[in-house]
């Protein structure tokens, strides 16, 4: 199955964090950024394939997370309120798992499965 997904967990609650809206972007050289999905997180904060509409392709993604929105909703502060994370699709073919772990003053990614 090859595809983007993610996994938000809001780590102050220690549980996953639902209605973060996501946008998905691939970088175009001489074009710039094009938009490849937008998604929410579920109630259990995922959002299962971004690419649904489009064919992954190789080369470099941006996964941009509306931390504001989200902690907004739950009347919070947030140092934080937009995470980019840009990564570099090197087999499409492959999946590729970006989990997000979030709180108001900080957060962490890394390449999941």
């Amino acid at each position: 199955m090859s595809g983007i997904s993610t996994h938000v967990l809001d780590t102050a609650l220690g549980k996953a964090a639902a209605e973060v809206p996501v946008l998905l972007e691939y970088w175009q050289p001489g074009i710039g950024w094009k938009i490849l999905g937008r998604a929410t997180t579920d109630a259990d904060g995922r959002c299962r394939d971004l690419t649904r509409e489009h064919t992954l392709s190789e080369g470099l993604h941006r996964l941009t997370f509306d931390a504001g929105a989200y902690f907004k909703l739950r009347e919070a502060e947030t140092f934080f309120p937009e995470v980019v994370v840009v990564f570099d699709v090197r087999d499409a073919n492959a999946h590729h798992h970006v989990p997000l772990l979030l709180s108001p003053y900080g957060y962490s990614t890394y390449r999941g499965t």
